[in-house]
């Protein structure tokens, strides 16, 4: 399989393939992920021993990468993402660690200077 260029993709229609058949349909991962979250490959399990979409992930798990840029360069959604992560996860062919949070989410006071910031954007 050539990895460089997504399965079944077309210039002009995008993936041929809806996005949740990657993941057989579920849309909840069963590891808590982030899309901040880094996942790096841990080696230990073969890319011939995993279906087509988590070989893909795989392989572009050879340095840490986040969730989100995963996502982005499979072109599918980010929940589809997650449950292709946590399967991998769960057989121990990658490692994740979640970002730890920088500020609390619910100070008063952050809240009111990304409103100010964002109201300055608009």
């Amino acid at each position: 399989m050539d990895y460089d260029d997504p399965p079944l993709m077309d210039d002009d229609a995008g993936p041929l393939v809806r996005p949740y058949m990657a993941s057989r349909g579920r849309t909840a991962p069963t590891t808590p992920l982030d899309l901040l979250s880094l996942v790096c490959t841990t080696g230990r399990v073969p890319l011939s021993q995993l279906e087509a979409e988590q070989a893909e992930v795989l392989m572009l798990c050879g340095n840490p990468i986040s969730v989100a840029e995963l996502a982005a360069h499979m072109r599918l959604p980010a929940m589809v993402v997650k449950v292709l992560l946590s399967d991998l996860v769960e057989c121990g062919a990658v490692s994740t660690h979640s970002p730890s949070p920088a500020v609390d989410s619910t100070d008063q006071a952050v809240l009111e200077a990304l409103l100010i910031g964002l109201q300055r954007r608009l």
